[in-house]
C-alpha cells in the first residue's frame, strides 16, 4: 500500500487521482519572484538581492562606465580650455589648479579603479565621492567666474548635473544625494557671489529644474533596470528547474555554487554546503513503488526550500535522491539552525518507511561542510568536503548530520579519503 504524503502548507498531488493541479506551482516561490511580488517603488530589495543586483549592473555596465569617464575627461580638458580663452589670464589661474589638480586626478584615479578587483567591490562609495569632488570643482569654477564678471559659464554647471546623474552609474540614491550637495553648494556659493538677485534666481531654478528631470529619468531607468532584473533571473530559474520536484537542478546547483564561490571570495563571506541523501530510498520504491518515490521525492523537496528561505539561499536536487543546499553569508548559527531545522520538518512529514534499515518513517543522512573560501581553492574542494561528511553520515549509520569544517584545511580537492562501504543507497 502505498503511504499518504502530506506537505505542511503544500499541495503535493497523487498520480493516481484526477486532480490535474500542478505540485510545483504550489512550491514556494524563488527569492526573485517574491521581491517582484513584493515590488520595490524606493528602488531599495532585500539586502542579499540588493548586493547581487549592483555587483551585476556593474558587471553589465564596466565598458559604458569607462567609455562614459573617458568622455568626461575629455570634455574636462575641452571645457578648461574654453574658460582660460574666456576668462582671461588673470582670473584662471585657481580654476586650472581646480581642473587640474583635483578634478582630473580624481577622474583619472575613478577610471582606473575600475580595472581592480577592491576598486569594482567598493564603486559605488568610490564613484559618490568622486562625482561629489567633481561636481564641487565645476561649482568653484562657476564662483571664480561669477567674480571676474563673467556669467555665461553657467551652462556649464547644467552640463554637469546631466552628467553626474546619467553617466556615472551611480544608482539613484547615490545620485541624487551627490547633486544635492553641489545644489545646495552653489546656493551659498552663489548667494554670496557678485550676482545680480534676478540672475541667481533664474541659475538657482535652472538648475533645480535639471536636477528634477535627471532625477525623474534616473529613477524610472533603474526602476526598468531593477525590474529586468528581477524577471531575467526568475526565468532563468524557471528554466533550470527539475521537472520533477520543481527547484532547481543539478545544472543551476553548479553554476550557482560557482557564482557563490567566487562572491564569497571576493566579500570574504562564509559559504555553506549540505548534501541531503533519503536514507534507504531504493528499499523505499522497491517497497512502496516508483510513483510513491515520486511522491517522497517531492515532499522532501518542498520540505527542504522552507526550512532555507533566505533570498540567495539556494535547495537543488543534486541527483536522484540526493539533495543539495547552499548558505551563503552564513553564521554558524545559522547553519545549526538550518540543519536542526531539516531533520525536524523531515520527522514532521510522518512518511512511514517500513523498509528502512534506520526508522519505521522516513529519515535522512545529511553531510554540511563550512568553510570561509580562500582565493587559492575552488568551489569543488567545498562539494567534495560535504561529500566527504555525508558518507561519514552514513557511515555512522544514516539518519544523522556530519559537519565538516577544520577538514577542509587538510583537503586535497579530487581525493576522495573516505572509504565508500556505505554506498549511495
Amino acid at each position: 500500500m502505498r503511504p499518504s504524503i502530506r506537505v505542511p502548507g503544500c499541495y503535493v498531488r497523487d498520480p493516481m487521482s484526477s486532480d490535474n493541479r500542478n505540485p510545483i506551482g504550489d512550491m514556494p516561490d524563488g527569492a526573485y519572484a517574491r521581491q517582484l511580488a513584493q515590488g520595490f517603488p524606493w528602488l531599495t530589495f532585500e539586502p542579499a538581492l540588493e548586493a547581487d543586483f549592483r555587483r551585476r549592473y556593474l558587471q553589465e555596465n564596466l565598458r559604458y562606465l569607462r567609455f562614459s569617464m573617458a568622455l568626461g575627461f575629455l570634455m574636462l580638458v575641452a571645457f578648461s580650455v574654453m574658460e582660460s580663452t574666456m576668462l582671461g589670464p588673470g582670473a584662471t589661474h585657481i580654476p586650472n589648479l581646480v581642473h587640474f589638480l583635483l578634478v582630473a586626478p580624481v577622474m583619472l584615479a575613478m577610471f582606473c579603479a575600475t580595472f581592480t578587483e577592491p576598486g569594482r567591490r567598493r564603486f559605488a562609495v568610490l564613484m559618490t565621492i568622486s562625482s561629489a569632488i567633481v561636481g564641487l570643482g565645476i561649482v568653484a569654477t562657476q564662483i571664480v567666474a561669477s567674480h571676474a564678471g563673467i556669467s555665461i559659464l553657467f551652462p556649464g554647471l547644467i552640463l554637469a548635473t546631466i552628467y553626474l546623474y546619467l553617466l556615472t552609474g551611480l544608482t539613484f540614491y547615490h545620485a541624487l544625494a551627490v547633486n544635492v550637495i553641489v545644489f545646495v553648494a552653489y546656493l551659498m556659493a552663489a548667494s554670496g557671489a557678485a550676482l545680480a538677485p534676478s540672475e541667481f534666481a533664474y541659475n538657482s531654478l535652472s538648475l533645480f529644474a535639471a536636477n528634477a528631470i535627471c532625477a525623474s529619468v534616473v529613477y524610472m531607468h533603474e526602476k526598468a533596470a531593477r525590474t529586468r532584473f528581477l524577471e531575467g533571473q526568475q526565468l532563468r530559474d524557471m528554466a533550470a528547474r527539475d521537472g520533477l520536484t520543481g527547484i532547481p537542478n543539478r545544472r543551476m546547483f553548479d553554476q550557482h555554487i560557482h557564482r557563490t564561490w567566487q562572491l564569497a571570495v571576493s566579500e570574504r563571506q562564509r559559504v555553506a554546503v549540505f548534501l541531503v541523501d533519503i536514507d534507504c530510498f531504493k528499499d523505499y520504491n522497491d517497497r512502496y513503488g516508483h510513483q510513491a518515490g515520486d511522491e517522497c521525492l517531492r515532499a522532501v523537496a518542498v520540505t527542504l526550500s522552507q526550512c532555507a528561505r533566505r533570498p540567495l539561499d539556494v535547495v537543488a536536487r543534486y541527483g536522484g535522491e540526493e539533495f543539495a543546499v547552499v548558505l551563503y553569508q552564513a553564521s554558524r548559527d545559522y547553519v545549526a539552525e538550518v540543519l536542526t531545522r531539516i531533520q525536524r520538518s523531515v520527522a514532521e512529514l510522518n512518511i512511514p518507511h517500513e523498509a528502512s534499515r534506520v526508522a519505521t518513517r522516513l529519515t535522512v543522512s545529511i553531510g554540511a561542510a563550512y568553510v570561509l573560501p580562500g582565493a587559492n581553492r575552488t568551489a569543488e574542494g567545498l562539494i567534495q568536503l560535504a561529500d566527504e561528511a555525508l558518507y561519514a553520515a552514513k557511515e555512522q549509520g544514516r539518519n544523522r548530520v556530519v559537519v565538516m569544517e577544520a577538514e577542509y584545511q587538510n583537503l586535497q580537492t579530487g581525493r576522495f579519503e573516505r572509504r565508500r562501504n556505505s554506498g549511495r543507497a
